[in-house]
């Protein structure tokens, strides 16, 4: 089989591919035969630097054609891609590196610091590319990638294509590199096929590649020979602007960018025309019921898609558009070639419905990753056969929907009942001056733990802490209302939107025996 990219680039050669629009007036376009022609380079250019099937080649910064290229070379050579969030802290930043035994290195110089002096003393790391600017000491530049060929790279028959390993976003500890060999077409053709995936879609990257959802589903845009629109960095004005000026009909998105749009100002909002959106893709940490019906009075009602999966585990539910605002929390029945299990923690399966009789979820699917790369004590303590879970908590409805609690890890046991916190948050982002907020345990002599509200408040808003309590106090259960509120400006989250509770939590529990990861 030829590469996907190959193919399109005989198929359709001069069909607009790669839109790289900065919103200064000098947008980069590139073809199908020039998107071929870039990665082709990167490939050969990366066999040169002693790349080859199976070696792990990682690549670091914000979403660009150079990294589509990269992201295509390794495809290509058969190495496996390696992701580095350039979010990350230098030291964050060298134990991913050095985990991964990453070999060669591609980054935008925007962000060259984070491997500056690294080449030859962290892990295997040989070799580092900078592209999009000047190359720090010891680095090797861009040119080694134009001076190379532009044909495709000479690999053996067997070589195998796809090969990732996505760090998870280590909200509860040290990050993961969960490997996949590959995707199982039916699997992914099952879910697209439900979709609707249509070859004149127009995708745009809502969000970082180097997380597994917008580089999912930015790959799936390519299987289609889609054109792709990248965002730099997340910009909300600036998204509306691209969204209407390429008439984008396709994208994957976080709920804390698409909050960040459907909060600016009606008049910001009505300068742009977003009745092409056809498939918004909600996923990578939950939309809240209130976000969705934000979204739905801004965009297109029958285009919102919801659905729950992980980086280990893919797509393991979809909620329809039609299901959005009948089935408030729900995240859908389980995707195409999935299969959903509840079990106890005695590892009995849950077979009643209703919140009374939720479980931890478990997945069947050829679609799950691989490994977890050097740490297979981590893999096999999340599988029961062939059964394999993150950890989430979830019940189904009568109907058979199912509904995600929340991490078994977050879960808040208030004297000896269960609390969960998404279900507060969801709860407390309907007020309208909320625009974020995150809900967690921390320490009470009386009742082990009680429950903590961290509140984002609209701009110009103004609430106070018994506000928030007596608001809640209408839709929730006594013991589920936050006994404190603290007040920010934001909230800490990965790359991929999703809470980082532990660094929220951690003041509250510091000098204690007992600790809630």
């Amino acid at each position: 089989m030829p590469d996907i990219l190959t193919a399109y680039a005989e198929r359709q050669p001069d069909k607009l591919a790669v839109v790289d629009d900065r919103g200064n007036g000098d947008a980069l376009r590139w073809t199908y035969a020039e998107f071929e022609a870039q990665a082709n380079r990167a490939a050969n250019a990366l066999i040169s630097l002693g790349a080859g099937r199976g070696s792990k080649v990682m690549w670091c910064g914000p979403n660009s054609p150079q990294v589509l290229a990269v992201m295509g070379a390794t495809r290509k050579i058969g190495a496996v891609a390696v992701p580095l969030n350039y979010r990350f802290t230098a030291s964050e930043a060298q134990y991913v590196i050095g985990h991964s035994d990453a070999e060669i290195a591609c980054v935008d110089a925007e962000y060259a610091q984070l491997f500056s002096g690294l080449a030859g003393s962290v892990g295997r790391l040989g070799r580092v590319v900078a592209f999009g600017g000047r190359p720090l000491s010891g680095m090797v530049g861009e040119d080694v990638i134009a001076e190379a060929s532009d044909q495709p790279p000479a690999v053996s028959d067997d070589v195998v294509a796809g090969a990732t390993m996505i760090y998870t976003s280590g909200t509860t500890g040290r990050p993961k590199g969960a490997v996949r060999y590959g995707a199982d077409q039916a699997t992914v053709a099952g879910l697209l096929s439900l979709l609707g995936y249509r070859p004149d879609d127009i995708y745009l990257t809502s969000g970082p590649l180097y997380h597994s959802g917008p580089s999912a589903f930015m790959s799936a845009s390519l299987i289609f020979g889609q054109t792709l629109v990248l965002q730099r960095k997340f910009d909300p004005e600036d998204w509306l602007r691209l969204v209407d000026e390429y008439r984008v009909t396709s994208t994957f998105s976080a709920p804390a960018l698409i909050r960040m749009v459907c909060a600016l100002p009606d008049e910001v909002k009505q300068r742009y025309d977003r009745s092409s959106m056809r498939i918004m893709l909600a996923n990578a940490a939950p939309w809240s019921f209130a976000l969705k019906q934000r979204y739905v009075a801004d965009f297109p009602p029958d285009s919102l898609w919801e659905m729950y999966g992980s980086t280990e585990l893919g797509v393991d539910c979809v909620l329809e558009p039609q299901d959005q605002m009948r089935k408030p929390g729900s995240c859908g029945k389980p995707a195409p070639g999935v299969e959903i299990v509840l079990l106890d923690e005695h590892g009995n399966e849950v077979t009643g419905t209703g919140p009374e009789h939720a479980g931890e979820l478990f997945v069947r699917s050829r679609g799950i990753f691989s490994e977890y790369y050097k740490q297979p004590d981590s893999y096999e303590s999340a599988r029961r056969g062939d059964l394999h879970t993150v950890g989430d908590i979830a019940y189904r409805d009568e109907e058979g929907y199912y509904y995600i609690c929340d991490r078994k890890s977050d879960m808040i046991i208030s004297g000896g009942m269960n609390v969960y916190p998404a279900e507060v948050e969801a709860a407390l982002e309907q007020h309208p001056d909320i625009f974020d907020v995150a809900v967690f345990g921390i320490p009470s002599e009386e009742w082990g733990e009680v429950v903590h509200a961290a509140v984002v408040l609209r701009p110009g808003a103004t609430l106070s802490e018994r506000d928030v309590a007596s608001y809640a106090r209408e839709h929730l259960a006594s013991y589920k209302v936050p006994r404190s509120v603290s007040f920010t400006e934001e909230l800490p989250r990965t790359g991929s939107g999703k809470l980082l509770k532990r660094q929220l939590r951690a003041p509250y529990w510091e000098g204690r025996a007992a600790q809630v990861s």
